[in-house]
């Protein structure tokens, strides 16, 4: 599979970091401070920041990369070290479906953030889903040592949890345009949404 991590790492993450900071940046408050977790490489958050000078990110992560794009703070990948409404924003790209249980980091989320929380993740829906997610999974973030419990959840788990957690969703899109044509046709889908989360304090 190393020659499609490669492709993976020349052309399939670098559209998806574009794509993707155009989505949050739609979706971030004006004048925040946002929480990057499970950030990465901080990629997507520096190219975040470009986009929309008026926001000012920290990372958090369980595995920490050299040269990272933002400050990046160690964790255990369960208890956000900082203290409750520490920032206005906390954001998930991709993480929480590498957690045992997403409402753990959702309920922390939900303490530390002051204004929302901003989601990228997937959804287990339509024919062969399972095992698209798995492969996508595999062939992004095995070589990162990235834990993958494959935890993929239907949109009424995702629901489900929300109101467990009193979070709202104000914004929620499917149609994210992360892979050109004709690899969108097998990877986009009905896989993924982003979504922004209101709070109940």
């Amino acid at each position: 599979m190393s020659w499609v991590s490669s492709i993976h790492g020349g052309c399939v993450h670098p559209r998806r970091v574009r794509v993707l900071s155009e989505h949050f940046a739609r979706l971030i408050p004006p004048e925040s401070s946002v929480l990057d977790v499970g950030c990465g490489d901080g990629q997507l958050a520096a190219q975040i920041e470009r986009r929309r000078p008026d926001l000012k990110f920290k990372g958090l992560d369980v595995l920490l990369r050299p040269n990272p794009g933002i400050p990046v703070t160690p964790f255990d990948g369960s208890t956000i070290p900082f203290a409750s409404l520490s920032f206005d924003v906390v954001m998930f790209a991709d993480v929480l479906h590498h957690t045992p249980d997403p409402t753990v980091l959702l309920r922390e989320a939900a303490r530390v953030a002051r204004r929302c929380i901003v989601i990228k993740d997937h959804l287990l829906k339509g024919a062969l889903a399972a095992s698209t997610l798995r492969f996508m999974d595999r062939v992004g973030n095995k070589r990162h040592g990235v834990a993958l419990p494959y935890n993929y959840w239907r949109h009424d788990q995702w629901m489900a949890a929300f109101n467990q957690l009193k979070l709202e969703v104000r914004q929620w899109h499917e149609k994210l345009g992360l892979y050109p044509f004709p690899a969108n046709v097998l990877f986009d889908r009905s896989l993924h949404f982003i979504a922004e989360l209101s709070l109940s304090q």
